[in-house]
């Protein structure tokens, strides 16, 4: 059975692998066996000695995915690693926090761009190696904002409600390909983006008072399902958005 959660010989890339959910998810891969390709605008020192601590190869590529234009070399770069790209996280992602009357343009279209746009085109181009290869795992990082509104963050919400639509969409035409595409929907994590609600007086409490566990969520939080996901044990997984979130939906 726990050969099903093996990922020793596969590539793994992980986009936002810096730090936070994205530095978690790649550590936990790695763990269960996978090469680490980090993906980002920030160096990911940190992850990339922990990774090879675990004794697994990893490559980290700067790559500002904010727009669509490094997405084929960044595919490229994984697989060229070990000739081959099995798993692709999509967790690279940004928030703008804004009243929806005073939102701009430029605000709105950098959070698109990131969160939704990006995340498309890094899956095409992923989805056309692996459909040449016996297939593969996507795994898109969503959010409870893909269920519910939110305050304060419009665009956020758009772009993570999108991504579990984009999610489902995607699975119904690759499953037959051998590609699963699914997501994970994050609770309230302790992380840099959500430093300005752990900050605050008023919010901070009010969240921690609905998390029937008690906490804030932890970047380690998000192993098991990550792996689940990543695996083999999800071959008859398609389509799924996955809440991890301590408890948040079911209150």
């Amino acid at each position: 059975m726990l050969d099903l959660f093996n990922l020793a010989g596969r590539t793994a890339l992980v986009t936002g692998a810096n730090t936070g959910l994205g530095q978690g998810i790649a550590i936990a891969l790695a763990q269960a066996g996978a090469d680490i390709v980090a993906a980002g605008r920030s160096p990911a020192d940190e992850t990339a000695a922990q990774v090879r601590a675990l004794g697994r190869s990893f490559l980290d590529v700067r790559a500002d995915l904010s727009t669509t234009a490094p997405v084929s070399d960044v595919v490229d770069a994984a697989v060229a690693l070990n000739g081959r790209l099995d798993i692709v996280v999509n967790n690279a992602g940004i928030i703008r926090r804004a009243d929806s009357l005073d939102v701009e343009e430029a605000d709105w279209d950098a959070v698109i761009d990131t969160n939704l746009k990006s995340v498309f085109f890094l899956s095409q181009a992923a989805a056309r190696h692996m459909a040449q290869h016996g297939g593969g795992k996507i795994v898109n990082i969503a959010s409870l904002l893909s269920f519910q509104g939110g305050i304060r963050v419009p665009a956020y919400a758009a772009s993570k409600s999108a991504v579990a639509g984009l999610t489902r969409a995607l699975a119904n035409e690759w499953a037959a390909q051998g590609i699963n595409v699914n997501a994970i929907a994050p609770g309230y994590f302790d992380t840099n983006n959500t430093a300005a609600l752990r900050a605050d007086p008023v919010r901070e409490p009010a969240i921690l008072a609905r998390i029937p566990a008690g906490r804030w969520g932890q970047p380690g939080d998000l192993a098991g399902a990550a792996v689940f996901l990543a695996s083999r044990a999800s071959d008859y997984v398609h389509g799924i958005v996955l809440p991890v979130d301590g408890g948040w939906l079911a209150r």
